[in-house]
């Protein structure tokens, strides 16, 4: 039996973890910065820890728009409806009446520059009917890209408790609109935007003073504090980095520069970095997929005009046809070691995927070499994409490249 003294501070404490619970998740920092073209982790810190996104989420609903352009599902100058529920998000926003129009053009390019909280909502509901079903599509693509510890609830960043990511799954999902959609990604590199008679500036302010760096994003809500991916491109080299936590917009702007002038100059990773081809392992979990593709292409960007990125809009990115897609699931610092790894996968790999073939690919960085473990030969990005969610179910780390 309890006795009253027992109850009263159970009921206090039954109070207090209520209190507690309702109050905004208090931020903590982490940064990530890799090399992706040697896939060296060059600085990481609580890289896997969970955090919120903000509108570092409207990445992927970028993502997703890019591929709905691709693949026909969407036009540029397709008009989509400011529903309800978009036309009620706080700012930043557009401020679009509900039941008025805007282009996906002005969609797109609110969400890069403006970070419009409104724009990405009603992009949600037009593709998915609701921004809950839209955020079932987001989480969905990145388990695809290899993002295992995010999941988005919301099309924009605002507030919500259960939208979570790291900093490793940001750096994954920049290099993933880096890599997949080339065209479209050099519009991350604008300063600013017309709208409807009205010029409308963007936030990301260390890219318009870091030399080298075309993009990405940046996002606060309290809960998260300041976050930003950025990515640079010096002499060939792609160098992307997140940071999630600041305090305050400028730390965080200068924690990143500072971050990136260590880093970028040299050509091997600063005390205590990682490297990003090693199958690394958590406590009682699988292995953790780390981003070390190269690129499709390599990317030398200048800062576009907005003029000209703007024109360039109408184009869609083209795929071209044939075995050119394979999957990474490691590197190694033996021929024999790839090797070992890539027997251990096949068999998983035996029914449905056509002729694949393992491939031990060679590089040197800093000097040494390196030899990547990969599945080639797959006929699309789909079926790469199939193959790679195969293994990643059996705790074996993988990615898509070109």
């Amino acid at each position: 039996m309890f006795r009253i003294p027992q109850i009263l501070a159970f009921l206090l404490l039954l109070n207090a973890f209520f209190l507690v619970s309702r109050m905004p998740a208090e931020a903590g920092y982490a940064h990530f910065i890799y090399d992706a073209r040697s896939g060296r982790v060059l600085a990481s810190e609580n890289a896997d820890v969970p955090n919120h996104p903000a509108s570092l989420t409207k990445m992927m609903t970028l993502y997703l728009t890019f591929e709905a352009l691709r693949d026909g599902r969407l036009g540029w100058d397709q008009e989509i409806v400011m529903t309800p529920n978009a036309a009620r998000k706080i700012p930043s926003k557009l401020g679009v009446p509900a039941g008025r129009t805007i282009t996906v053009r002005e969609a797109v390019l609110g969400m890069v520059v403006r970070s419009a909280n409104d724009a990405a909502a009603a992009m949600a509901d037009h593709l998915a009917g609701s921004e809950e079903r839209f955020g079932q599509m987001m989480t969905k693509r990145a388990r695809a890209l290899g993002m295992t510890r995010t999941v988005f609830r919301n099309a924009s960043g605002l507030p919500d408790d259960a939208q979570v990511t790291t900093a490793r799954d940001m750096a994954m999902l920049a290099l993933a609109l880096i890599r997949d959609f080339p065209q479209e990604y050099q519009l991350f590199s604008l300063k600013n935007m017309e709208f409807r008679g009205k010029r409308l500036r963007g936030h990301n302010n260390l890219m318009y003073r870091y030399p080298g760096m075309d993009g990405i994003k940046t996002g606060f809500i309290n809960a998260s504090g300041y976050n930003i991916a950025s990515a640079v491109n010096i002499d060939g080299r792609r160098v992307i980095g997140v940071v999630l936590g600041g305090k305050t917009a400028r730390k965080r702007d200068d924690r990143m520069a500072e971050l990136l002038d260590q880093y970028v100059p040299g050509s091997g990773a600063g005390s205590g970095g990682l490297v990003a081809f090693e199958l690394q392992k958590r406590p009682g979990a699988g292995a953790v997929p780390l981003p070390f593709a190269t690129p499709r292409k390599e990317i030398t960007l200048a800062n576009p005009s907005a003029a000209a990125a703007v024109a360039s809009l109408g184009a869609t990115s083209s795929e071209p046809v044939g075995p050119f897609w394979r999957i990474q699931i490691a590197a190694a610092g033996s021929r024999d070691a790839a090797s070992a790894m890539l027997e251990k996968a096949l068999p998983l790999l035996s029914d449905g995927f056509g002729r694949v073939a393992p491939s031990v690919e060679s590089y040197a960085d800093g000097g040494k070499e390196y030899f990547r473990a990969r599945f080639v030969g797959f006929a699309d990005q789909n079926a790469a994409i199939r193959a790679c969610s195969v293994l990643q179910t059996k705790s074996i780390s993988c990615f898509v490249v070109r």
